[in-house]
């Protein structure tokens, strides 16, 4: 092979390669789930309804356990990307349908941060739970919002194994009310290291947004 082929092939490699990195970065780092906006339920208040599921049960990665959304419509969406008016109450209500994993840090089965500083699981009103109870978290850290979410019991009939999930199957009932306030993006995150497989359970779904974390817009 002379020279000046040589030089064409490296010079048709380098085009691959950068094309190979183009995809990569447009289509994962910059890739993002769509953005849900909560249910206005009045002046000064919306609600926004969620739940968490033990196995996503398509798509890629279909054994992930993840977090949905339901649109205005009343729509399950597969996205942790939240939008929610500001200087308003936000009313959350999450079916959380996964078994307990159990916490590292007592310090999260608090719930934190909501109006009250109260929550209600199945219609009681709680300010924690054990912890070895919770499946799940739902954490705005710059808020300093966090509620923990009590998991099903290890043998509870009728349990869901793919999203999304209907309330005639096993699972906890979590609301709360939050505030917010001026405008903002922030991160919020379960901190249950529930990612079964991956190194200390945080890998996986743990760190990926659209599973166990995503981003609040408050506009």
């Amino acid at each position: 092979m002379n020279r000046g082929a040589r030089i064409a092939l490296v010079a048709l490699g380098a085009v691959v390669a950068g094309v190979l990195v183009a995809v990569y970065v447009v289509g994962y780092l910059l890739a993002t789930p769509p953005t849900t906006s909560a249910a206005s339920s009045g002046a000064g208040t919306a609600s926004l309804t969620m739940q968490t599921v033990a196995a996503f049960g398509s798509g890629d990665k279909p054994d992930w356990v993840s977090y949905l959304v339901q649109d205005p419509q009343g729509n399950w969406q597969h996205t942790t990307y939240f939008k929610v008016p500001a200087n308003s109450q936000i009313d959350v209500t999450i079916y959380q349908y996964d078994t307990a994993t159990g916490l590292r840090n007592p310090f999260l089965a608090q719930v934190r941060g909501t109006v009250g500083n109260t929550a209600t699981l199945n219609g009681k009103t709680i300010q924690s739970i054990g912890q070895d109870q919770p499946a799940h978290t739902f954490s705005v850290p710059d808020l300093g919002i966090s509620i923990p979410l009590q998991g099903v019991e290890d043998d509870a009939k009728n349990q869901c194994s793919a999203a999304p999930c209907d309330t005639s199957m096993a699972h906890t009932t979590i609301k709360f009310s939050f505030r917010t306030g001026a405008p903002g993006t922030y991160r919020w995150q379960c901190f249950v290291p529930c990612a079964a497989g991956n190194l200390l359970g945080n890998g996986g779904p743990m760190s990926t947004l659209g599973y166990m974390g995503g981003f609040l817009y408050v506009v």
